[in-house]
């Protein structure tokens, strides 16, 4: 039965009818880095509410995420429906805001100080339909893949997954990650930014269309950006909101997070296929992709480290 938890409570005024910002988080089996992560979001002083959509916790996980809903009044909890992949908690999650600006958050990710404040600030301005991403660190402080990336095409995945787009200089325009690059002073425009931490205006989210809820894990981000490019929005990198995530979290299996990172980008390029041969160099070149998808925890098993 789907569960949906509000907190509100006589002893606090905090019952805000349109709060300015939202953080939409969906949670699976996320470990001990949710706690901190929650933590983190609720001690920023920009966010007026936390929408924590959970598509299957262990047991205690989940009761501590219901005490702390009836504790918290800024906290919306939904649960009950299983897992039901990250794009379609995410859009659960946007029809549970209630903030005229949503910031999507990892649930092993560490909201750093004015992080919010430089996401939202970066939307000012800007078209409808625009989307703002953080600066992604490791907990080392370092840049992590993925926060900034070009366009992500077939041919460019294919090079950038086998890392032949670092290993020639003559294919270095076809790497995706922009992380190698020197690291901007300010706002810049980005074709492709992460979902780990991004913001967006709810209207604007909810015109796109939210993200399409045909992929399960991973590239719904990249297919958002896609569409918000082409329908007019700015997709931009903010590199004064900063964020720690921690990555690979979870306790599903790294062959079955390959697996769907595979499927996505298999639905990602056939959808933006708008031409024969478009679409024939797509099908082309999937079995590759998919391969290389799939045989990358076994590099990362010998090397004993994820890149």
């Amino acid at each position: 039965m789907n569960q949906t938890v509000r907190s509100v409570t006589a002893t606090t005024d905090f019952t805000p009818a349109q709060p300015n910002v939202s953080v939409i988080m969906v949670v699976y089996r996320t470990g001990e880095s949710l706690e901190m992560a929650i933590q983190c979001v609720l001690d920023d002083p920009m966010v007026d509410e936390l929408v924590v959509v959970d598509n299957g916790s262990a047991e205690a996980a989940a009761e501590g995420l219901r005490v702390l809903a009836r504790d918290e009044p800024r906290v919306v909890l939904l649960q009950g429906h299983g897992n039901i992949g990250f794009a379609r908690g995410a859009n659960r999650g946007m029809l549970a805001a209630h903030g005229h600006y949503v910031v999507f958050l990892n649930p092993d990710a560490f909201l750093q100080a004015g992080c919010v404040d430089a996401l939202i600030g970066g939307l000012n301005g800007q078209p409808p339909r625009s989307l703002v991403g953080a600066c992604i660190l490791d907990l080392d402080g370092r840049e992590q893949r993925g926060g900034r990336r070009g366009e992500v095409s077939a041919l460019s995945t294919l090079l950038t997954l086998s890392r032949f787009s670092r290993r020639f200089p003559n294919l270095d325009a076809y790497e995706i990650y922009r992380d190698h690059d020197a690291m901007p002073e300010g706002l810049t425009p980005m074709p492709t930014i992460s979902g780990a931490c991004f913001a967006a205006r709810l209207d604007d989210f909810k015109a796109l269309g939210g993200f399409d809820e045909g992929y399960f894990l991973h590239v719904e981000d990249i297919d958002l950006c896609w569409r918000a490019r082409r329908t007019g929005g700015s997709v931009l990198f903010q590199p004064k909101a900063k964020v720690v995530h921690l990555g690979h979290t979870s306790n599903s299996s790294p062959w079955r997070v390959e697996m769907h990172k595979g499927l996505g980008l298999t639905r990602y390029f056939l959808k933006r296929a708008e031409s024969l041969p478009a679409y024939l160099a797509a099908l082309i070149l999937l079995p590759l992709i998919m391969l290389t998808a799939m045989v990358r925890p076994v590099a990362w098993h010998m090397r004993g480290s994820r890149a």
